[in-house]
């Protein structure tokens, strides 16, 4: 890092770049690089859904899967009406192995967005606590 790099290193140009970075990295499945590059991000701006969102992603590409579940869940505290969040959050419950509760995020972010996707991944789980129950 040379020293026109240090003075911009807190302003939000750098962290805006920072972003952007995480967010190729996430989807070149490059989860860890893309940790490593939202770290000023999440330190200045860690109250903002997008940055939660990302990093949530990041870490369930990642499988640390408990520190998803948190950031989506900031995500939500955040902006409850973010169909994605909750649909990803339920997909890192499911992962998790607490399919009744993945099922309730995905049937509220099915019920926000009823794209096929997230009717896939409902009749999973769904199927998933009906064999469990049976």
């Amino acid at each position: 890092m040379d020293d026109e790099d240090l003075g911009r290193a807190d302003t939000g140009e750098h962290r805006f770049e920072a972003f952007r970075q995480a967010e190729a990295l996430v989807e070149n499945r490059r989860p860890l690089d893309a940790l490593k590059a939202l770290e000023p991000v999440l330190e200045a701006d860690a109250d903002k859904p997008s940055v939660q969102l990302l990093a949530g992603r990041a870490y369930f590409h990642s499988a640390q899967l408990k520190h998803a579940e948190q950031a989506f869940t900031k995500v939500l505290e955040l902006d409850p009406s973010d169909h994605y969040a909750r649909f990803v959050l339920g997909r890192t419950l499911q992962r998790l192995g607490r399919l009744v509760e993945a099922l309730g995020q995905l049937r509220m972010a099915w019920a926000m967005n009823p794209v096929p996707e997230y009717q896939d991944a409902l009749s999973e789980v769904n199927a998933r606590v009906r064999l469990q129950e049976g």
